[in-house]
């Protein structure tokens, strides 16, 4: 039995594809929101899967927790599952956010008496879900694996640390990933403006129409929510002693270019 706490993109895909149905319960806090309860009571229903209405009734009682939700709720989540979780409990932290952030909600769970596993995904949940890859860190990280597998999850892989460094390795990797969609964003912007866009896309070499079409997709889609992310990576360089120069251009046109797709 497994409780999900969020029910998003990746909350979703990987119910379904798991098949979980009813071995699961289903918390996202959409739920208390008018405008969103019935998108998400429909999206329980559709998938089988019982979704509950308050955080305390799907933890209750439930030895496996996976939290995926936005990165400026996961700590706050964190907190309110530890007032009701089972001692002895699986904690998976599955969000993108700072390894500073992961060890205080690792102590407010193992305060608890819970065990707190921090888990990075490592690319989209789609096209991957369950074969998307996982890195696994802290003390439990051996028994969390075996669980994960045991989900569907086909590459979960324990990496040496305790809590953050799973989480370390996303957000420096980040920095990367998303910052070449944020410099796609402002080329193709600029492209566009001069209308050199296919002679520019050619000398980059093959692919790059594709590509560029990807990281444009991506940012319009989920730019709000890389945005977050990033803030989270320039709080991991800072404690780093790394100033985030370009960091803080990505977070910026990430919001701006899902703020675009939003007016358009």
């Amino acid at each position: 039995m497994v409780t999900l706490i969020g029910y998003g993109e990746a909350g979703r895909t990987f119910a379904r594809a798991g098949g979980w149905g009813q071995r699961a319960h289903v918390f996202d806090i959409k739920i208390d929101h008018p405008e969103f309860r019935d998108a998400m009571l429909a999206n329980f229903d559709a998938d089988g899967i019982p979704g509950v209405t308050n955080l305390e009734d799907a933890v209750v009682g439930r030895h496996t927790i996976l939290s995926l939700v936005t990165a400026n709720q996961a700590f706050s989540v964190a907190q309110n599952t530890a007032l009701h979780m089972l001692p002895g409990a699986l904690y998976f932290d599955m969000n993108s956010v700072a390894p500073e952030t992961k060890r205080e909600a690792a102590k407010v769970i193992d305060s608890a008496g819970g065990h707190y596993i921090d888990v990075a995904i490592m690319a989209p949940v789609n096209p991957s879900r369950l074969s998307v890859p996982l890195l696994v860190s802290g003390q439990q990280s051996r028994d969390g694996v075996k669980v994960l597998t045991a989900l569907g999850f086909t590459k979960p892989r324990a990496v040496a640390g305790d809590v953050g460094a799973a989480s370390s390795i996303k957000m420096i990797r980040s920095i990367m990933v998303k910052g070449q969609e944020a410099l796609t964003a402002e080329m193709m912007l600029a492209a566009e403006q001069a209308g050199v866009v296919d002679e520019v896309l050619s000398s980059l070499g093959d692919g790059w129409h594709a590509k560029a079409e990807y990281n444009l997709e991506r940012m319009r889609t989920h730019g709000v929510r890389r945005a977050v992310e990033m803030e989270e990576v320039a709080k991991t360089l800072d404690a780093l002693g790394v100033e985030p120069l370009m960091t803080k251009g990505t977070i910026q046109r990430q919001r701006e270019m899902a703020q675009m797709e939003l007016n358009a």
